[in-house]
């Protein structure tokens, strides 16, 4: 019997999987952000890039004709799945395939995809997101960072705060106010600068977890090009609330970063490593009983994710739907980190020296870190508020 399309695609997608994944780059590891400031040193992660840019596959459902892979979204799930079958990692991540990149295939122009996603697919470039001020956080439309037209440019004025990888991005995407004199949802801007120029500083904030993701990210004359206006002049508003459906709807997705997940040990491998067994099952029965229900809603939510993802590629747009992605997905991550730390008892509060393993200390400060998941990318609170008004058509 001949084989259908899509198995043929799997046998094909299998076989050159398993000839071209370097065995370094199965199971968890260094993932490539596209940053000229972070050198890529280990051999097999760089192999393991450089042959999924050829192939496309480090944005498999972009068009090809800007170095995507042009699948579809049935061939993309069986990419996924068969990297997932060997353990292997994503061999790139960051805010331009996830967030930027979509964001300039549907909305910018034919010149701003030409010049920049290409490069986002070969991993040349970092980005990252310029929303937040110190004063405009859940209102994000009272932002004040000032753009001034300069002629074939715009110069900007202002801070922005709670920059993720600020220090290690090439480029960043942002909000700007554009026209301080009209209703505030309208006078913004959506533009594109470069952050090695003398107008942009970058200063790292320290978090409770000891390490700096996020960043004060301060203008002072800094340029924007007018080429890399995205969308209309004053309209940005429009632009940024699109890019953060992108933002809410990645939560947990992306070629290898799914794969990557399931690549470590299990919660029941833990809760039996740290809490014990009996029979062959965790012998702590409320234990058990919660990591079956995590286990049992992160199963759901995956499949939400997959019927949503499906509904996408059949052309419907998922809309104020990814509130409940990221409201959901956030409350999984805590409640993961949550049983980890539980579970190992003396063992969870490690913080640095002798007694604790490196993933015993990375997981205590990852619970820390996570404590903001529920904030960060516009609060949990917030997406509750989009989601009765624009998903259930709640009244006000």
């Amino acid at each position: 019997m001949p084989l259908s399309a899509t198995e043929e695609f799997r046998a094909e997608t299998r076989a050159w999987l398993e000839e071209n994944c370097p065995l370094g780059a199965r199971g968890p590891g260094p993932i490539h952000s596209g940053s000229t400031k972070i050198p890529l040193t280990d051999p097999d992660t760089i192999l393991w890039k450089e042959r999924m840019v050829e192939k496309g596959w480090t944005a498999p459902t972009w068009p090809a004709e800007y170095g995507g892979g042009g699948l579809s979204h049935e061939e993309y799930m069986v990419l996924i799945t068969e990297m997932r079958a060997i353990r292997a990692r994503s061999p790139l991540g960051g805010m331009g395939l996830s967030l930027i990149g979509p964001t300039l295939i549907e909305l910018g122009t034919e010149d701003q995809k030409a010049r920049h996603i290409p490069r986002i697919v070969r991993g040349e470039v970092a980005w990252c997101q310029g929303y937040s001020e110190p004063s405009s956080g859940s209102d994000l439309a009272s932002l004040r960072t000032r753009a001034e037209d300069a002629g074939d440019h715009f110069v900007i004025n202002g801070q922005k705060i709670w920059t993720s990888g600020a220090q290690y991005a090439d480029w960043m995407f942002a909000l700007v106010r554009t026209d301080p004199d009209v209703p505030k949802h309208v006078g913004i801007s959506f533009v594109l600068l470069t952050m090695d120029q003398p107008g942009v500083t970058v200063k790292p904030i320290r978090l409770i977890s000891g390490e700096s993701p996020f960043c004060e990210t301060f203008f002072d004359n800094a340029i924007a090009q007018k080429a890399d206006l995205v969308g209309e002049l004053n309209q940005g508003w429009t632009v940024g609330k699109r890019l953060l459906q992108f933002e809410r709807g990645s939560m947990a997705t992306l070629v290898g970063g799914a794969a990557a997940a399931d690549a470590g040990p299990t919660l029941a491998g833990d809760a039996k490593k740290y809490s014990g067994e009996e029979n062959g099952r965790i012998r702590d029965a409320s234990l058990r009983q919660r990591i079956a229900s995590h286990e049992i809603n992160d199963r759901a939510f995956r499949l939400t994710q997959r019927r949503t993802a499906q509904e996408a590629a059949d052309g419907k747009t998922p809309g104020p739907a990814t509130s409940i992605f990221k409201m959901y997905g956030t409350k999984l991550e805590q409640s993961r980190a949550q049983l980890l730390v539980e579970m190992r008892g003396s063992l969870g509060v490690g913080w640095a020296g002798d007694g604790f393993s490196p993933r015993e200390i990375g997981e205590t400060r990852g619970f820390l870190a996570g404590r903001a998941a529920s904030i960060y990318s516009g609060s949990n609170e917030i997406q509750r508020n989009i989601i009765a008004k624009r998903v259930l058509g709640l009244p006000d």
